[in-house]
């Protein structure tokens, strides 16, 4: 049986001895957060997250979701409504939402715990109220007044949720091809026609109205993506003064029988002439959806950060009870049949390599999160452009790297428990299965590397990557006579000033032959992940070393520091080599030299 366990301890650590939480909110206006009010939301959290959603995990993977082919309908499984009732009756839907749209005004840091605390307890659950920030997010940054009065405050309140409509049967990540039309209606609204595919939470019975953000093409639209716009779409018609009118003409045509997060509702979703408002300028829907995408990344990788916290805890609990063979220097537990398996090398190896990327990948999600505050709410126009640059460049590295972790983390915890996981009722093959979704959706792992090494870097001419390097030179300076931290100083340096140069380089080739980029983007990715998780765990050590919690848990970091930069850096040496082969080993094969079709 899974179990999960809140890990307060290190979320405490990583909110007020690494990021300094108390002054980050200070700083920023968030007056009323302090460490007393932080402590609060952490403990409520983490109890709706023990209590109501990890009960239910292994409900909504056993009996999914439920789709009324007649009429279109989808009910989640058993217990997901009432912890949806909760949920908002507890305001955690508005935790870090405006307070004029009825949210808490809480700082987005926060909000970053949050998500991790219901991932962690029951991911398929937590899907149902991701996406709402979302669509809360574009409908502040792109509404018309009126839509901003009507929509908001039913979305931060949780009494409707939102969807983001993108894809479409025919084309994926190439939204230039898509499909679904908008036409102008006399009234000022349009009608929206078309099949989207894959949209989380398009159709469930957790809340009466439910607001679709739909991509579809105006008439006179230009081809390509320059030509999408943005639509607001509800289930039920909404009038401009708010009122709720007649079912909308659009309706759930199926679910997807799907590997894994069974309890989520992924729907295949048909506009059939929808009544929908423009949101935003026409033609330039992109821009709104990229602010809902961006949120949407950020939690995905915090999914992927939930889902191997929850198989770490339970691997960790399982190599602790169970007894299988001796110790390779002699009995440890000589009164035993047999020792406990975390004694063995092997197993300590995986269980070390999940508790690093784990507490490693919570500072790299959390300081991205913190960054968003900044970009907000700083009182410097200066300080909020370079918040929001870094957190551009970071996005594709959490998203990506803290999913594909996952994928690493469940299989090591599985491993772990042996026959004993594929089986299941102990719960880690569900991790396994739920975790390859996070590396998918809200763009694959290759758009993340193409973004960060394309978009992110070679567009900006490195704006990130300079604003991180120059971040981790700063600590490295302010440390530079820490005799404590020297072991972990100078191959950080070492590694950032190769990052630097591989990036030169790689940018230097992909100017004679864009190939180059494509080649290089998903080792780039890695390369960069591991190198800025080295920069957490350097950070870990000096917050660990100045603060008052026990010695054993100051030498934990110390040395699970040590097995990072020892065991899991060094990754960057293969990732490295494969970026400077360069693009032909990957393009000199004719497609016909791949096999007959």
């Amino acid at each position: 049986m899974s179990t999960y366990k809140a890990p307060l301890d290190d979320l405490r650590f990583a909110l007020f001895d690494v990021l300094g939480a108390e002054a980050h909110c200070a700083k920023l206006g968030f007056a009323d957060v302090n460490r007393e009010l932080a402590d609060a939301v952490l403990e409520e959290a983490a109890r709706f997250a023990e209590t109501v959603l990890a009960p239910l995990n292994k409900i909504g993977d056993e009996i999914g979701c439920n789709f009324d082919k007649a009429t279109g309908d989808v009910t989640p499984p058993p217990g997901f409504k009432q912890a949806f009732d909760t949920f908002v009756e507890g305001g955690w839907t508005g935790l870090t939402n405006a307070p004029e749209h009825g949210g808490q005004g809480m700082p987005a840091l926060l909000g970053g715990v949050l998500t991790e605390l219901v991932d962690s307890a029951n991911l398929a659950w937590g899907n149902f109220p991701m996406l709402s920030h979302g669509a809360v997010k574009a409908l502040e940054t792109y509404g018309e007044a009126w839509q901003q009065d009507v929509f908001l405050k039913p979305l931060v309140s949780g009494q409707w949720t939102g969807t983001m409509c993108l894809t479409e049967p025919h084309c994926g990540t190439d939204l230039g091809l898509l499909k679904t039309r908008a036409e102008p209606q006399a009234d000022g609204t349009y009608a929206v026609t078309g099949t989207k595919i894959f949209i989380t939470a398009g159709e469930h019975d957790l809340v009466p109205n439910i607001i679709h953000l739909v991509l579809a093409k105006l008439p006179d639209a230009p081809a390509g993506a320059k030509g999408i716009s943005l639509f607001v779409v509800p289930k039920f018609k909404v009038a401009r003064d708010g009122s709720v009118g007649a079912r909308n003409a659009v309706r759930c045509g199926a679910i997807e029988h799907k590997m894994g997060i069974h309890g989520s509702a992924t729907c295949v979703m048909n506009f059939d002439g929808a009544e929908g408002y423009l949101l935003g300028e026409p033609h330039k829907g992109l821009q709104a959806m990229f602010v809902m995408m961006n949120s949407a990344r950020l939690g995905v990788g915090v999914q992927g950060l939930g889902l191997s916290e929850r198989a770490y805890q339970n691997a960790l609990r399982y190599a602790r009870e169970r007894l299988q063979s001796r110790s390779l220097t002699g009995p440890k537990c000589p009164d035993k049949p047999a020792d406990p398996l975390i004694v063995q090398p092997d197993v300590r190896r995986m269980l070390l390599s999940q508790k690093s990327l784990v507490e490693g990948g919570r500072l790299l999600s959390l300081h991205a999160y913190s960054l968003l505050d900044v970009a907000e709410h700083a009182s410097d126009p200066a300080e909020r452009e370079r918040a929001h640059t870094l957190v551009s460049f970071l996005t594709p590295i959490s998203k990506a790297c803290l999913t594909e972790w996952s994928i690493e983390n469940t299989y090591n915890a599985l491993q772990c428990f042996g026959g004993h996981g594929y089986i299941h009722e102990h719960g880690m093959e569900q991790y396994a299965r739920d975790a390859r979704i996070t590396t998918l959706y809200e763009g694959t792992t290759g758009i993340q590397a193409l973004d960060l090494i394309g978009r992110k870097t070679a567009a900006t001419q490195g704006a990130g990557l300079k604003l991180f390097l120059g971040e981790v030179e700063a600590f490295a300076k302010q440390h530079e006579g820490d005799a404590a931290l020297a072991e972990f100083i100078a191959p950080l340096r070492s590694k950032c000033q190769e990052w630097g140069k591989l990036t030169i380089d790689t940018l230097t080739r992909a100017a004679s032959n864009p190939d180059e980029l494509g080649a290089a983007s998903t080792d780039y990715l890695f390369y960069s992940g591991y190198v800025v998780l080295a920069y957490w765990w350097a950070r870990s050590v000096a917050a660990a070393n100045a603060t008052s919690k026990p010695q054993a848990f100051k030498d934990a970091k110390r040395d699970t520091a040590r097995f990072y930069f020892a065991r899991m850096l060094p990754r960057t040496l293969a990732h490295k080599a494969a970026i400077e082969a360069g693009a032909s080993p990957l393009m000199a094969l004719p497609d016909a030299g791949f096999g007959a079709e």
